[in-house]
């Protein structure tokens, strides 16, 4: 379905609520054995009957959503608002609530419930999931419920969900994903049925698009069965941490100088490594791996400061959770915790990819590299003596690994 489909669907359903009627985007039997609806909330007080009559949701995000006294949160599809004014009451009079919907019946629906229950601390905003009109770095937790399995393009409404977040921010939604040997005729009429007209993505998928934009901690627990593979679930994912002005982000195709730059840097200090010079693009790709390459970044020039990056230890399938990896921070940005931020989020994507052991090896004489590696949980295997010869002199490296104790335990 197009999405001035799914607009128009949903602005009749507003009109009906308007009117006082109930409104059921989904089978009326679904509707009655509970998935949907206020049926999820464990607590709707105070929130007015009209939200409550045009609840469409598969569940409660915002009580998931671990929100905090003065926290900005968007609502992507707010809908009636419930979820708006559920999280309202939740941050309180110094927080602030955004509800994001591309149906103007359901903004004025949402307002006129807004105004009922008295909530100050919200606003809402006309437009669509896949282009939300806030700037970066803007609130601290993205909410919706049952929304974006309706979207035609759910990369961009994850990557808009990683945008708008700042750094540590949280994602925490309620939505419908698939799973399981259905056939995709079956698949497509379960559906249908739930009233997910746009077509759910599988848990896999979901997991790829989240790690594919930058998010890490990625948790997806199914909820209610509708059948024929067909889930609510609660997604859970955050943007890494870093510093004020900073982000952590996915390595992108205009970052490969400043990535190479940053590493000859590194090179010329001759604690880094036994390479002298930084190699062509080419060479950097072939050796990492495709995925797990992270940049840290100015949130004002997108210049980037440091980088991270994963390289396969063997081909043999026993070693597929067995990594190496290389971290390097810009030497004019050095001791702000850059490193530390990188390889904290690398450390958290690995284990989300199932990675169980991550090594590395370093100079005794680096000692800043050995402090950080060292407090991250990476211990000392021993050293590997007079490993090989670096500007004439014959060198120590100590081989390090980090073993997780959340994959292969």
């Amino acid at each position: 379905m197009a999405h001035d489909e799914v607009v128009e669907r949903h602005s009749g359903l507003a009109r009906a609520a308007l009117t006082g009627e109930a409104v059921v985007d989904c089978d009326t039997e679904e509707f009655d054995q509970g998935c949907f609806g206020t049926a999820g909330y464990d607590d709707t007080t105070g929130v007015p009957e009209g939200a409550l009559r045009a609840s469409m949701g598969c569940g409660d995000p915002v009580a998931l959503a671990g929100l905090r006294a003065g926290e900005t949160v968007l609502d992507l599809g707010s809908g009636g608002g419930i979820d708006v004014l559920m999280a309202a009451r939740r941050v309180g009079p110094y927080g602030r609530v955004y509800g994001l919907d591309a149906s103007p019946d359901m903004q004025e629906l949402a307002r006129d419930n807004a105004a009922q229950a008295g909530a100050t601390n919200v606003e809402f905003l006309h437009g669509r999931i896949e282009a939300v009109p806030l700037p970066g770095h803007s609130v601290d937790v993205v909410v919706s419920n049952c929304v974006i399995n309706l979207s035609g393009d759910k990369p961009a409404v994850l990557a808009e969900a990683f945008r708008v977040l700042r750094p540590g921010g949280r994602f925490g939604v309620s939505d419908v994903v698939t799973e399981g040997p259905a056939g995709p005729v079956r698949r497509a009429a379960a559906e249908q049925r739930v009233g997910c007209v746009a077509g759910s993505l599988t848990i896999e998928e979901y997991r790829d698009l989240l790690r594919a934009v930058g998010f890490v901690s990625i948790s997806i627990r199914r909820t209610a069965d509708h059948g024929d593979g067909v889930h609510s679930a609660i997604v859970h994912a955050r943007k890494p941490s870093i510093g004020p002005g900073l982000e952590i982000r996915p390595m992108r195709e205009a970052d490969p100088a400043q990535v190479l730059a940053i590493y000859q840097a590194g090179l010329d200090t001759g604690q880094a490594s036994f390479e002298t010079v930084a190699p062509s693009w080419e060479g950097f790709t072939a050796s990492r791996l495709p995925h797990l390459r992270y940049v840290a970044v100015d949130t004002e020039t997108d210049e980037v400061v440091g980088w991270v990056a994963a390289s396969q230890v063997s081909t043999r399938p026993v070693y597929a959770g067995v990594i190496e990896h290389s971290v390097y921070v810009h030497p004019g940005c050095q001791a702000h915790g850059i490193g530390r931020a990188l390889l904290t989020a690398f450390i958290t994507a690995s284990e989300d990819a199932g990675i169980w052991t991550i090594q590395t090896g370093v100079f005794p004489e680096n000692t800043a590299s050995l402090t950080l590696h060292q407090a991250l949980g990476f211990r000392v295997l021993g050293t590997r003596e007079r490993v090989g010869c670096h500007h004439g002199v014959w060198r120590d490296v100590l081989l390090m690994e980090r073993r997780s104790t959340v994959v292969g335990t």
